[in-house]
C-alpha cells in the first residue's frame, strides 16, 4: 500500500490570514481553533488534502517549488476575477492557464474549467 497526502503545510507570516484566502478559494472553513500563530483548513469534500498554516520570521524570497493547480468550476476567467476579490493576483495571462499569487506570494495557476478549454 503507497502512502497519502493528509497534509499541505504552507509557512506564514500570517497564518489565519492566509489560511482564511485559501479556505474561501476552495469553498471550506477555517478551523475554529485557528491563530495567526497556527490555521487549518479541512479539504472540501472527501480526499483532498488538509492544509496548515505555519506562522515563520521570515517572509517569502523565492519562487514557490510546489504549487497548486487548480480547476476553474467554470469560465477560467470568471474564476481568477474571484480570486482577485479574495486578494490573489495576476502573474501572468495565457490562453489556457492564469499564473496567479497569493496575499503572501504563493505562486499558483487556475486552468479552465470542464468543457472551457
Amino acid at each position: 500500500m503507497a502512502s497519502v497526502i493528509k497534509n499541505v503545510s504552507f509557512d506564514a507570516r500570517d497564518a489565519l490570514k492566509l489560511a482564511t484566502f485559501w479556505a474561501a478559494a476552495l469553498g471550506t472553513d477555517v478551523d475554529e481553533d485557528s491563530t495567526v500563530e497556527k490555521a487549518f483548513v479541512e479539504a472540501a469534500g472527501w480526499g483532498g488534502p488538509n492544509i496548515w498554516f505555519n506562522r515563520v520570521p521570515e517572509p517569502k524570497t523565492a519562487k514557490n517549488r510546489v504549487h497548486f493547480d487548480l480547476r476553474a468550476p467554470g469560465r477560467m476567467e470568471d474564476e481568477v476575477r474571484r480570486l482577485e476579490r479574495l486578494g490573489a493576483s495576476v502573474l501572468r495571462r495565457d490562453e489556457h492557464i492564469t499564473n496567479m499569487a497569493d496575499p503572501e506570494g504563493n505562486e499558483f495557476c487556475v486552468e479552465p474549467g470542464p468543457g472551457q478549454a
